[in-house]
C-alpha cells in the first residue's frame, strides 16, 4: 500500500517540475515583451490613431483632436512633392548603402589578412561610427564651407579658384555633400559586420580552392560572397532602414533642409511636425514611410530565401 501512494506523488511531483520547466522561459520574455510593448507598440498605434485626426498647435493644449479620415493621407499622396522626394529618397539610400556595403566588405577583406599594425587600422577606420552623428555632421559642414572650407581648399590647389564648388548654398551640392557625410559614417558598421563574417569562414575551404588551383576572384565569387551573405543580409536591411531614416546628416548639411530639393522624407516629416506643427499630416506621412519600408524588407527578405 505504501509503495502504491508513493507513485502518484512521484508522478505530480514530475508533472509540477514540468510545468514549472515549461513557463521558466515566459518569466524572462514577459519583462522585455511589456518594455517592447511601452517603448515600441504604444507609441505606434497612438501614432496610427493621430494620422486620423486634425492635430495642430492649435488644439494640442485641449487635447480634441477632430476626426477626418483619411484626408491627411489623400493630402500626402495627391501632393506631387512627395513623389519627387520620394524618389530623391530612394537615390539617397540606394547610393549610400551601395557604397556602405562595396567600401564595407573591401576594408573587411584588407583587414582579414595579414597587415603590420592592423589592430591600430582597425581602430582608425571604425572611429567615425564611434563619433556621434550630429559632431560628425558639424564637422564635414565646416569643411564644406565655400571659402574656408577643407575640401574646397584641396579643389582649388589642384583645379583653380573657379573650381571651387557651392556644397552649402546649391541645393544638388548640399544633397550631394550630405550623401557623402553618410558614406563617411557607414562604412565602419558594414565593414565591421563583414570581418566578423570572414573571420567565421572555414581557412579548409580556402586551402582546398588553393589545390584545386582557383584564382583569388574565383575564391571570393565561389566561397567568400556566398558565406558572407546570410551575415550581410540583415546589416544591409538595418542599413537601408536606418539611411531612409537618417534625419541629422540631411538636416545640418542642408541648414535644416531650407530646400525642398534637397530634402528626403523623414527631413519632410521633421518640417511638417515642428515646423509647420501639422502633427496628423506628420503622423500621416510617418505611417507611409513605415509602411514603404516594412514593404520593402519584407520583398528583400523574401527575395534572399528564394535565391538560397
Amino acid at each position: 500500500m505504501q509503495a502504491c501512494t508513493r507513485k502518484p506523488k512521484r508522478k505530480r511531483a514530475r508533472s509540477s517540475n514540468l510545468q514549472q520547466t515549461r513557463w521558466t522561459p515566459m518569466w524572462f520574455i514577459i519583462p522585455s515583451a511589456i518594455v517592447m510593448a511601452l517603448v515600441v507598440l504604444y507609441p505606434l498605434l497612438y501614432e496610427i490613431s493621430l494620422s486620423f485626426r486634425n492635430v495642430t498647435l492649435m488644439n494640442i493644449k485641449s487635447k480634441v483632436y477632430p476626426w477626418v479620415g483619411f484626408a491627411n493621407y489623400k493630402d500626402i499622396l495627391t501632393d506631387g512633392l512627395f513623389y519627387s522626394t520620394l524618389l530623391r529618397t530612394i537615390i539617397w539610400t540606394a547610393v549610400n548603402v551601395t557604397f556602405h556595403v562595396t567600401f564595407g566588405v573591401f576594408l573587411a577583406l584588407l583587414l582579414n589578412r595579414k597587415l603590420p599594425g592592423k589592430a591600430l587600422i582597425r581602430v582608425l577606420l571604425i572611429l567615425p561610427w564611434a563619433v556621434p552623428q550630429y559632431i560628425v555632421a558639424l564637422t564635414w559642414k565646416g569643411m564644406f564651407n565655400v571659402e574656408y572650407g577643407a575640401v574646397n581648399i584641396i579643389i582649388t590647389k589642384f583645379f583653380g579658384a573657379s573650381a571651387a564648388i557651392p556644397w552649402l548654398t546649391d541645393p544638388k551640392w548640399s544633397f550631394i555633400a550630405a550623401i557623402i557625410t553618410n558614406i563617411w559614417l557607414g562604412v565602419p558598421f558594414m565593414m565591421m559586420i563583414a570581418l566578423g563574417g570572414l573571420q567565421s569562414i572555414p581557412q579548409e575551404l580556402y586551402e582546398a580552392a588553393n589545390v584545386d588551383g582557383a584564382t583569388s576572384w574565383q575564391k571570393i565569387k565561389s566561397i567568400t560572397l556566398p558565406l558572407l551573405k546570410p551575415v550581410m543580409t540583415p546589416a544591409i536591411v538595418l542599413g537601408i532602414v536606418w539611411t531612409f531614416n537618417q534625419v541629422n546628416v540631411i538636416y545640418i548639411i542642408t541648414s535644416g533642409a531650407a530646400s525642398e530639393s534637397s530634402q528626403i522624407l523623414v527631413t519632410q516629416v521633421y518640417k511638417k511636425a515642428f515646423e509647420y506643427f501639422r502633427y496628423g499630416y506628420s503622423a500621416a506621412f510617418s505611417v507611409i514611410i513605415f509602411l514603404i519600408l516594412m514593404l520593402f524588407s519584407t520583398v528583400f527578405i523574401k527575395a534572399q530565401k528564394l535565391e538560397d
